[in-house]
């Protein structure tokens, strides 16, 4: 059985059980741009490679403020980010208006699920090419989820999508043990480092860094500021592996047990 039999309608199973067109979808996800989620108990941090596509273009955003409480982060279809973008804010902005409060981040990633799981199973649209991380902060605590095109949704404590993401979860499963006691710069540099081990060592680093947290609304810091981080980190324009510190890694490991 050949693949293009079964790829060209959404809802048509291979014999395999497989639908090919989410499964390009999810591939449009593995192409896009790295971006990194983390958080400690009242921070989360979202960090995502600014790459632009050709030489004579800027590079876009990659992350996207949606409420005052709330920000994603993207690898993709840019265009189908925007769309997801437009949707999430128009449903923060109608329950502020109609509640007087923010939207519970739980409820609406959910709701964002359930959108997304729509264009998985008809025939009149396709998937969206575009995986998102999501960082936000509620009357529960901080927040990450990552959300993919198959419309699977994850509550995660640290998560990497988009091309070379393997390096930064290594990264990330290694020093999670970390994160929840680090300060602000601490989380942040974490994150410089993640994202830093999935770019190419030949090219700068160029990132964007995204904030939210306990008393902290939902902030994109400046070039000036990432740039600050970057020396504060210790990366400059060619990217080196941070050498670990096995010694903190088993006491956070000892305090967490």
């Amino acid at each position: 059985m050949f693949r293009n039999q079964y790829d060209g309608d959404l809802a048509l199973w291979s014999p395999q059980g497989r639908l090919f067109q989410v499964e390009y979808a999810m591939e449009a996800v593995n192409l896009g741009t790295a971006a990194v989620g983390l958080k400690t108990e009242e921070l989360a941090v979202l960090v995502a490679l600014s790459k632009p596509s050709t030489e004579l273009s800027v590079s876009l955003p990659k992350i996207f403020p949606i409420d005052v409480h709330m920000g994603i982060s993207i690898a993709g279809i840019m265009s189908d980010a925007q769309v997801i973008s437009k949707y999430l804010r128009t449903e923060c902005l109608t329950f502020r208006h109609t509640y007087n409060s923010a939207y519970p981040v739980t409820r609406l990633v959910n709701n964002l699920g359930n959108k997304m799981q729509v264009n998985t199973q008809g025939h009149r649209s396709r998937p969206f090419g575009v995986g998102l991380l999501l960082a936000g902060y509620d009357e529960k605590g901080c927040h990450i989820y990552q959300i993919m095109p198959s419309a699977n949704v994850f509550n995660c404590k640290a998560m990497a999508i988009g091309a070379r993401s393997q390096g930064a979860r290594t990264y990330l499963g290694r020093y999670q043990v970390l994160f929840p006691s680090s300060s602000k710069d601490e989380i942040i540099c974490h994150g410089i480092h993640a994202i830093n081990a999935a770019h190419p060592i030949d090219e700068k680093l160029n990132i964007t860094i995204g904030i939210v947290g306990k008393n902290q609304p939902f902030k994109l810091l400046s070039a000036e500021e990432c740039s600050a981080y970057q020396d504060m980190c210790n990366i400059g324009d060619v990217p080196h592996d941070p050498t670990p510190n096995e010694t903190e890694l088993d006491e956070a490991s000892n305090n967490e047990s």
